[in-house]
């Protein structure tokens, strides 16, 4: 049997959707309907896994990291004790190393690597969707997003839910793997502009973080986290060249879905 926990995020619902109909696939949720299973990595008591042979787990990354940690640390340890085969974890891409919220991932991959589970990390790069919201345009059609000249190898989240899915249902293939799964064509302010017919004209990260808070809208632990993905693309940490090996179009078996097209739909909603 395969679980999949966090299905009610958005890249758990297209591996949902993927494998729906499967008799071999349940749901781990907070909030589970019939046929579904309680998971609530908040309530290690609730991590029973008894008779799931892989595991995926969608990081559950929204939140500070101690408490990131925690959950996963719980999910690993419910997972051992439940005899769990294999574990596929959905973690950052290797190029995210400067971003804030990178530190619950690796440490994440290192618990993994001394458990007594087969594993397979996949290593996502920022959705394209994400980027939508970060990087929107504003009502004149110009884009303010303090990115700088930097770019970001943005990649399609239905791409990475059907890598997820392939790997999911038949993991020994891809035992003791660690993928990097990012965009082959890097985005700037510029491309994200031209795609939608409007002007970039980016803003200092001082503006945008004053805009952020004021705006009241992100959690505390938010504004760092986004702050770093602005200067860890303008700074050009993210546009995909430091990676020495993309495997997304391998796991997919074809090119990947263009992130400018992700990006343009998200924004037009």
């Amino acid at each position: 049997m395969l679980m999949i926990t966090g299905a009610t995020g958005a890249l758990g619902k297209l591996v949902n959707a993927r494998l729906a109909g499967r008799d071999d696939v349940v749901l781990g949720t907070r909030s589970p309907v019939p046929a579904e299973r309680r998971v609530d990595f908040d309530d290690p008591a609730s991590l029973d896994f008894t008779g799931v042979d892989t595991l995926l787990v969608i990081s559950a990354g929204a939140a500070e990291d101690d408490v990131v940690i925690a959950r996963h640390d719980a999910a690993i340890s419910a997972a051992e004790k439940a005899g769990v085969r294999h574990l596929v974890y959905t973690s950052l891409s290797g190029d995210g190393d400067h971003l804030t919220y990178a530190l619950a991932h690796r440490w994440t991959e290192r618990r993994l690597r001394s458990s007594s589970l087969r594993w397979t990390v996949l290593r996502n790069g920022l959705y394209a969707e994400f980027l939508a919201a970060i990087a929107a345009p504003g009502p004149d059609g110009t884009i303010a997003a303090p990115l700088g000249t930097g770019r970001l190898a943005a990649v399609a989240r239905e791409d990475l839910a059907e890598a997820a899915a392939r790997v999911a249902t038949a993991p020994t293939a891809h035992a003791g793997r660690t993928y990097e799964l990012v965009g082959e064509h890097a985005l700037g302010g510029a491309d994200l502009a031209a795609a939608l017919g409007g002007s970039y004209e980016p803003d200092s990260l001082a503006a945008t973080r004053a805009a952020l808070i004021g705006a009241g809208q992100a959690l505390p632990f938010q504004v760092p986290m986004l702050m770093s993905t602005y200067s860890a693309v303008a700074g050009g940490f993210l546009d995909g060249t430091s990676i020495e090996r993309n495997d997304l179009r391998t796991l997919l078996g074809r090119e990947p879905r263009p992130a400018i097209e992700a990006y343009v739909r998200a924004v037009r909603g």
